[in-house]
């Protein structure tokens, strides 16, 4: 990776963590994010047991009741997939929520901080920002369901989700993220510019959307670092146009 490169990226993720713990960000998304936190933990609690029972009847195998050794695999394959599903199930609503509901709060938080001279051209809306939500979850949800038949090669499975969780967090945010500043020709060419620096930096967050709990309010933190990323490339393209 060429130490430019590298240089935004951990960048963006350092300049993050100021505005991550500040107070007004948390008075603004806490108690919906802890409020999505304990309705999925009762979600869960609640729904798991049937969950895997219904799952386990679906087994490739038929629905073994002797009681052996098949039997036990149906129901402890099944068990681990309704944990999967309802992990997912609790990432994606935390996901949606911080795209469209707190991306606004974080685009002002960062721009006030670090970017107050940056003019806002206001190439996107709150329909573009609820679109690009409704069709990125869409397009993940099914390749999510696709990657499941590498279960059966753990490694491949891990490998598979966090590329996916990469190219998740890199598209559901950019937009946002330049919705306020950018036109929408320039929101086009610093995707095509970033694409790979958007990417890197999706991958190296991807790992916290795997961990219980964490991935609840993991896309607050890579919320906002794209879009402190995503406002240096935007800065640097309006600068090179002037040249």
């Amino acid at each position: 990776m060429p130490r430019a490169v590298r240089g935004r990226i951990l960048r963006a993720l350092a300049e993050a963590l100021p505005v991550f713990f500040s107070a007004r960000l948390f008075a603004v998304v806490a108690v919906p994010l802890a409020a999505a936190a304990l309705g999925w933990l009762f979600i869960g609690w609640w729904a798991w047991e049937p969950l895997a029972d219904w799952l386990a009847g679906f087994s490739l195998f038929g629905e073994d009741r002797s009681g052996g050794l098949g039997h036990r695999a149906t129901q402890f394959g099944a068990a681990l997939l309704a944990v999967a599903l309802l992990m997912l199930a609790a990432a994606v609503t935390a996901l949606v929520a911080i795209a469209v509901l707190a991306m606004p709060v974080i685009v002002e938080l960062v721009a006030t901080r670090d970017f107050a001279t940056l003019a806002r051209r206001r190439g996107g809306s709150f329909a573009g920002s609820a679109a690009n939500a409704v069709v990125t979850v869409a397009i993940y949800v099914l390749l999510w369901l696709v990657a499941l038949f590498l279960l059966l090669v753990p490694p491949l499975y891990v490998a598979a989700t966090l590329l996916l969780n990469a190219w998740l967090n890199q598209r559901l945010f950019r937009y946002d993220a330049l919705a306020l500043h950018a036109d929408r020709a320039e929101m086009r060419e610093v995707v095509r510019q970033a694409r790979s620096r958007m990417f890197l930096l999706g991958l190296l967050l991807a790992p916290l959307s795997l961990v219980p709990l964490v991935n609840l309010v993991a896309p607050l933190y890579a919320g906002i670092a794209f879009t402190y990323l995503c406002l240096s490339e935007l800065t640097a393209l309006r600068a090179s146009a002037r040249q």
